[in-house]
């Protein structure tokens, strides 16, 4: 790919938000992101960069996120850089073609887009199964760990107590159905 083929995709795509700092850089502003193309210093490497949160974020779900760069973002990476996590697109910018070019800028606004809840769904439901794994190691049935659960809501172990009744009942309500939908699954 040719570095003129690299604003003319970049502004057919995104109009005026685009604007070239230098003759290696790129960015385009938008209201919903920020998106960087640079070059290398001998401009054979081509860098897509989009921030997508702060570190403090993320730090519950950061094997999540390099558990996704290992199978689920195909070419485009999570990456962390200056307490930022970045969603990144890297390519030998020889090789590069258009339409590869074109489809990096789709998955790296894909990326950040897609935020961070499926990866902490992820996390919660580990944590579920592990509990589900000692309660059972301790002999427990699925209505003792609830009544265990119900407890600690009570003495403020876990939750707010400050958190109204129905705000308790709502959380209770959503434990028991993850105890019920994972109790089988968890040996």
């Amino acid at each position: 790919m040719e570095i003129t083929d690299i604003h003319q995709i970049l502004t057919a795509r995104f109009g005026t938000a685009v604007s070239q700092i230098e003759a290696s850089l790129w960015q385009v502003e938008t209201e919903h992101f920020r998106l960087l193309v640079l070059l290398s210093e001998n401009q054979s490497w081509l860098r897509m960069l989009l921030p997508i949160a702060p570190i403090q974020e993320v730090q519950l779900i950061l094997e999540q996120l390099l558990e996704a760069n290992f199978d689920q973002t195909q070419e485009t990476r999570y990456a962390l850089h200056q307490n930022v996590v970045w969603a990144v697109f890297q390519h030998h910018r020889e090789t590069l073609t258009k339409t590869d070019f074109e489809q990096a800028i789709s998955n790296v606004i894909a990326l950040e887009e897609a935020g961070f809840s499926q990866y902490y769904n992820q996390l919660i439901e580990n944590r579920i199964r592990e509990i589900i794994l000692v309660a059972k190691k301790q002999g427990q049935s699925m209505e003792t760990t609830l009544q265990n659960l119900e407890r600690f809501y009570a003495e403020g172990i876990m939750g707010d107590l400050s958190g109204s009744t129905q705000e308790r009942e709502q959380t209770l309500t959503a434990w028991r159905y993850q105890l019920e939908r994972l109790w089988s699954e968890v040996e």
